[in-house]
Order: structure tokens, then sequence, then C-alpha cells
């Protein structure tokens, strides 16, 4: 059984699924330090977000295998292009994740209403585009936008939105930071796999920019996420208890120094699973600060 269910798992990326979590602490704990909070909106909430990142996963494991993208790479096994899992397999998972997701929607727009329908259908388009479709626009340097966009703001005002159908400035600028860090593990996978993408046509922002403007990217986006906690909280634009946010810049900075001195696979994929987890804890202490005001 266990032999079974391990290429599924590998196949979900576990550990970036806190890049899913980390909106709906932070919209929650908005939501509860303004006395509006409820937990089946909240539950409902992290049930579609983490059901549209591992459909995302899916399908991206399954696209990059059919375009060759995935051969000879350096970081974790990918399920199709190593023939644990059948391309039509992956596909079929993809399409129920996508289903719990869409579950989970329904309930959201039966107590948020139609503004969710529309985020709900935006965010599983973007999530196909990304390495699906006839012009993927990950292949085409969009990825971080995209990211940006979708699982941080997007993801963060509307896991504030769904509990009393508002979005206060506070969750919009909650949301920079949080667009920030998960962006940033975007471009820590796209550094790690930056030759073997150039090689396969894959042109990801990491390969038209180079590594050195890679870097650069990857030190702004830590830095700028720390910079939005402070500036905000400083200006009582958001909660002045978010500032708990900045207690993680030690941990940023050491991601920002390994990507700065290394091309090796192992260090990078450390990175990105290390800024996986400074995104969640981030979230974590963005949700609590805000909780308590």
């Amino acid at each position: 059984m266990a032999l079974l269910i391990r290429p599924w798992i590998m196949a979900a990326r576990p550990p970036t699924l806190w890049a899913a979590v980390a909106p709906v602490l932070v919209g929650g704990g908005l939501a509860a330090g303004d006395g509006v909070f409820r937990w089946d909106a909240f539950g409902a909430a992290l049930i579609g977000a983490l059901a549209i990142q591992v459909a995302a996963n899916f399908a991206n494991d399954a696209s990059d295998a059919s375009r060759g993208a995935d051969s000879d790479r350096i970081g974790p096994t990918r399920v199709v292009a190593s023939g644990l899992l059948t391309s039509r397999q992956v596909w079929r998972a993809t399409a129920v994740a996508f289903a719990l997701a869409a579950l989970a929607g329904l309930y959201l727009i039966s107590i948020a209403g139609w503004v969710i329908a529309v985020i709900g259908v935006a965010s599983i388009a973007a999530a196909l585009g990304y390495v699906g479709g006839p012009k993927p626009y990950g292949y085409r340097g969009l990825g971080e936008v995209f990211v940006f966009v979708f699982f941080g703001l997007v993801a963060t005002v509307a896991s504030r939105y769904v509990h009393d159908q508002s979005a206060p400035l506070n969750a919009w600028l909650l949301a920079v930071p949080m667009g920030c860090i998960v962006t940033a593990i975007l471009v820590a996978n796209n550094i790690r796999d930056l030759e073997t993408d150039r090689a396969a046509g894959k042109r990801t922002l990491a390969v038209i920019i180079g590594r050195p403007a890679t870097r650069r990217l990857f030190a702004a986006l830590i830095y700028g996420a720390f910079a939005a906690i402070l500036i905000f909280g400083f200006a009582a634009l958001t909660p002045t208890a978010t500032l708990l946010g900045v207690l993680w810049v030690p941990w940023g900075a050491a991601l920002v120094k390994t990507v700065g001195s290394t091309t090796e696979g192992p260090p990078l994929i450390g990175v990105l699973k290390g800024t996986a987890r400074l995104q969640l804890l981030v979230g974590f202490s963005l949700a609590l600060g805000s909780a308590v005001g």
C-alpha cells in the first residue's frame, strides 16, 4: 500500500503546500482581529487552496513530462517522467483535485457570493495555464507574475473576503509579503532547474534573465517581503503586532546567502523547501499579529 501511495505523495510535492496554507492563515487572522472569523469559511478556504495547489502540481508534472522538461533534472523525482505514474493517471487525479476545490468553492459561494466563483474559475485557469495548453505562460517568463497575483494577492484577500464579504485595505497590504515569498518559492525552483530548463527550451524568467539577475530577484523578493511588513506595521496600516513577521529575517537572509553562493542541486533544493517553510512561518506570524492586533 505504501508503495502505491508514495508516487502520489511525490506528485503532490508536500514541501510546496505551505504556500497554499499561509495566505488562508493570514486571511483568517485578519478576520479574527475584526471579529468576523468563521470556522466554516476558514476550513472551506483551506481545503480549496490546498486542492488547487495539489492540482497545479499534478498538472505541472504531467505537462512538463510531455514537453521533455523533466529529463535529467536535479530536483525531486517527477512521477510521470520517471515512469512511476502514467500521464493519464496524473491528469485524472488533477481533475479529482480540481473537483474537490470546486466543492469547497461551491460552499464558499453559498456564504460569500458570486465573487468567489470568479476567483475560483480564474485560479483554476491560471493553474492549468502555467505549463499546460498551447502557450503555457510558465514557458514565457510570466510564471512569477501569475504566482504573485494568484497565490499571493488573490489567495490572501479572498481568504479574508469569505468571512464577511469584505476586503479591507490591510488584507491587500499583507497580501504583498505573502506574494513576495510565494514568488520566491518559484524563483528558487527555477534557479535550481535553470540549466535543464534552458536545454529543454523552457524559457522561465530565470532562463531569460540569467543566474546573477535571478539571484538578485530572489533577494529582492525575500527582503521586500520583510520591508513591506515593517513599513505597513510602523505606518499603522496593518495591525502593529504583525511586526512579529520580521522575526524571521535571519531565516530569509540564510536562504538568500545560499542562493547567492551555490549552483549545486542539493543546497538549492533545501532553499526551495526552506522558502516554503518561511512562507508558513511568516504567514502564521502575520495571522497571529492580525488576530491580537
